[in-house]
């Protein structure tokens, strides 16, 4: 991937996108010699307009910046890349430098959530002894939140038939956990359907 870094005095803005949540989370510049560092070492680094020097994310705080996908615009004189955050990404300490915290893409947050309480063997968790017990236990868990949602959307209570949809859902994250697969993978599947 070529970048044209003649137009903006040897600089160019960059775009910084959770790959998971896809909130942006930042902007920041990069010149010739931070592109390469970034496509080098996979850890997104900065030219410091303030500082006038290289700056790679987390150098002094551990919250680095891990390249996931790399993109540039039409005219390659602007850069989006998604990134695994290693902690809060703001000086602030705040997820994103935008204040722009909303459950949009929380989705994919839940996903690692449940994959961390799975992969660390955590005996306290709900969701550790389900995936314990089997895919016959998940399956089952599934098929009777389903039910349970089937029977809340015939009242009219939408406060109890939102809950009973997070749970289906919740229970649906476990289950393609134990299928090794993802919410991601079933997106594609539907995306697949679609007719423009």
């Amino acid at each position: 991937m070529e970048i044209n870094f003649s137009k903006g005095d040897g600089l160019v803005p960059v775009v910084i996108q959770d790959y998971n949540t896809l909130q942006v989370l930042m902007v920041g510049y990069m010149n010739n010699e931070a592109w390469e560092k970034t496509n080098s070492e996979k850890k997104v680094t900065f030219f410091s307009r303030s500082k006038n020097r290289l700056w790679t994310k987390g150098e002094t705080s551990g919250n680095f910046l891990n390249v996931v996908e790399v993109f540039a615009d039409c005219d390659n004189d602007s850069i989006l890349i998604k990134v695994k955050p290693e902690g809060p990404v703001c000086h602030t300490g705040t997820t994103s430098c935008f204040n722009n915290d909303d459950s949009s893409g929380f989705i994919y947050f839940l996903e690692q959530i449940i994959s961390k309480r799975i992969e660390s063997n955590s005996t306290d968790s709900y969701t550790n002894k389900l995936y314990k017990k089997g895919i016959n236990k998940i399956a089952q868990k599934v098929g009777e939140e389903a039910v349970e949602l089937v029977i809340e959307s015939k009242d009219d209570n939408i406060d109890l038939f939102k809950n009973e949809a997070a749970d289906l859902l919740y229970h649906l994250l476990i289950l393609l956990k134990t299928k090794k697969t993802d919410f991601r993978s079933i997106e594609e599947v539907l995306r697949g359907r679609h007719k423009v």
